[in-house]
């Protein structure tokens, strides 16, 4: 999902240089949510695209650390199960 992400906000960012159809905020910010938090961010940064808008700056890297703990713990409890008894 991350890497799907991250292709979107490039190719919308491509999208707005042309003055073409764009992807709507919406999408943008339901695949970030959908574990393409880090992809949405190196996306962000990389293409310089969405830095100025509050809700993606705000929401993304939201995103990106509520996925890193949900990995994170998932990690431990799948990799260490003996431990958590």
């Amino acid at each position: 999902m991350t890497v799907v992400t991250f292709v979107l906000y490039g190719a919308d960012k491509a999208k707005a240089k042309r003055g073409s159809w764009r992807i709507p905020e919406k999408t943008l910010l339901l695949f970030a949510m959908c574990f393409g938090g880090l992809g949405a961010f190196l996306g962000m940064k990389l293409f310089r695209h969405k830095t100025k808008h509050t809700s993606f700056r705000i929401l993304v890297p939201v995103f990106m650390i509520i996925q890193f703990i949900i990995i994170a713990v998932g990690a431990y409890f799948f990799l260490f199960p003996g431990l958590n008894k």
